[in-house]
């Protein structure tokens, strides 16, 4: 193997980029490892892949959808310029909303306080609220453990959503434009948390604040409390550390396997064949979806009212299943959004 090359670490390192997102653009075919080992599995690229490596990140952070990113990577100018055109007027809108509300925050500061701010769009703060809500726990689960009924909200370098409910667990993560302070966690309600999302839809641009008086949402001259508590939520990177590599992995058409799945009397069976995805009730009656499947021969049942909604969450048209073993969680990956990531339990 050529010395030059880069572990995935590192390489992530230099482009500004996570090792999932990496692992999540090889699979998409959008930037391939110069080199696999055969034994290990490990990725390794080249320096060469770097300049690739960044763009596709900036095209990423301007809310490029990854369909249309091949035109830039790989088209002509002129494809490339009218990807583009449509977002640029956008990023200066955002930009400039920014200075003038960061601008009045740091006014309006009193001194000597510890906080920790950051800044993002509200549509994708409201996005990441709604496809994380439907991994929250339902009123019989809330009663036992009240922390199943809200979302965590980690502000760092990423701002990440998290949801579960035991049998799901659905994670967001977002690239602030801004962020300043400490890290932070909230646990914050999330019935309240989708009514302020709700509010900051329309806004080109929010912040979450963090200080000595509590958490707020700040955006259009208006600010929102954020109702958090004290519970411990529990801690979902050990789950996510612990899932094994992937089998199997299948690309179909999500609307298509939502629409099966709401039609078919559970548990269901999934199995591949042949370029198939086939879907079997409890009745026996089986129905047949296109897909794109690698790994060995699949059997995996699930119960439907518990994959559907981590189904729906999703962006894009396509959605990416990965499964380690017939009694692990299946791994939920938008295919036109690897930042966000469901995991739904199987059943027998």
């Amino acid at each position: 193997m050529d010395d030059e090359l880069l572990n995935i670490g590192a390489f992530a390192r230099q482009a500004g980029l996570t090792p999932s997102a990496l692992r999540f653009y090889d699979d998409c075919d959008v930037l391939i490892p110069a080199h696999v080992d055969a034994v290990t599995g490990y990725r390794y690229y080249s320096p060469d892949q770097l300049s690739r490596a960044v763009l596709l990140r900036r095209l990423r952070a301007a809310g490029v959808p990854l369909p249309e990113v091949g035109a830039v990577l790989d088209g002509t100018a002129e494809q490339a310029r009218a990807a583009l055109t449509a977002h640029a007027q956008r990023a200066r809108d955002v930009a400039a909303a920014a200075q003038a509300e960061i601008g009045e925050i740091l006014r309006s500061l009193p001194g000597g306080e510890r906080r920790t701010l950051v800044r993002l769009g509200g549509a994708e703060l409201s996005s990441a609220v709604r496809q994380v809500s439907p991994s929250v726990a339902g009123a019989a689960a809330r009663a036992e453990f009240p922390v199943l009924g809200c979302i965590l909200v980690e502000l760092d370098e990423e701002v990440r959503l998290v949801a579960t409910d035991r049998y799901r667990l659905a994670v967001r993560t977002l690239r602030p434009a801004f962020t300043d302070g400490a890290a932070t966690r909230l646990v914050v309600d999330a019935a309240a948390l989708a009514d302020i999302a709700s509010w900051a839809l329309p806004l080109a641009e929010v912040g979450i604040e963090v200080d000595d008086r509590g958490a707020r949402l700040h955006g259009g001259g208006r600010s929102r409390a954020l109702p958090t508590c004290d519970e411990t939520f529990p801690d979902y990177k050990l789950i996510l550390d612990d899932l094994p590599a992937p089998e199997n992995r299948v690309i179909t058409d999500r609307s298509a396997l939502c629409a099966a799945l709401l039609q078919a009397p559970g548990p269901v069976v999934l199995r591949t064949d042949d370029g198939h995805l086939l879907i079997t009730d409890r009745d026996g009656c089986t129905v047949e979806r296109p897909a794109v499947h690698t790994g060995p021969p699949l059997r995996i049942a699930f119960d439907p009212a518990v994959l559907v909604p981590a189904l729906e969450a999703g962006v894009g048209p396509d959605v990416l299943l990965e499964f380690s073993a017939p009694d692990r969680p299946v791994v939920v990956r938008s295919a036109d959004q690897g930042s966000f990531t469901t995991l739904v339990m199987p059943v027998r």
